[in-house]
């Protein structure tokens, strides 16, 4: 197993694990791979957003959920979603899964290609986040009717993996 240690899972259309690859390798062939997505919330209802810092390798600079990423190889999700809130936001909190979808995007501007099944996991959070500058740029909570008018009137300047995430919320 340690030769993919740091490996993304790639898996099957039933999730099901058929392999491992390097990270750009995988998003440069658009190869199908596992992935979680994290929605916090606070008490008044909000959603903790983040901007991606400019230095990520697609979609730098687009707001999107609160943490996204992909287990890596030896990890199950329900460890990795912990783990990477922490590393990107600075906390963590419980964590429920809420469902799971795939979805295929293409990013023009870098050839590469998100083909993930995404598993969305929901938290509840009313401190203060720390988000980590090498993953995010800025952060802010925002009401739900407020980010879906946002993104109605500016769908370039969020992820396309958030606005399908929403339509499931």
């Amino acid at each position: 197993m340690a030769e993919t240690a740091g490996q993304l899972l790639l898996v099957d259309e039933n999730d099901q694990i058929i392999g491992h690859g390097e990270k750009l390798m995988v998003h440069q062939r658009g190869l199908l791979h596992r992935a979680f997505s994290i929605v916090v919330f606070n008490d008044a209802g909000e959603m903790l957003l983040q901007q991606r810092a400019l230095c990520k390798y697609h979609c730098g600079g687009l707001w999107t959920n609160t943490c996204c990423s992909h287990p890596l190889s030896g990890e199950t999700v329900d460890d990795a979603v912990h783990a990477r809130l922490q590393l990107e936001m600075g906390f963590d909190c419980p964590l429920t899964h809420h469902h799971t979808l795939t979805y295929r995007a293409a990013f023009a501007e870098t050839g590469l290609v998100e083909h993930e099944i995404d598993h969305v996991y929901t938290g509840r959070f009313d401190g203060i986040a720390q988000a980590n500058p090498d993953e995010v740029m800025a952060h802010r909570w925002v009401g739900m009717g407020e980010l879906r008018r946002d993104i109605r009137q500016n769908p370039s300047a969020f992820t396309p993996w958030l606005r399908l995430i929403l339509e499931l919320l």
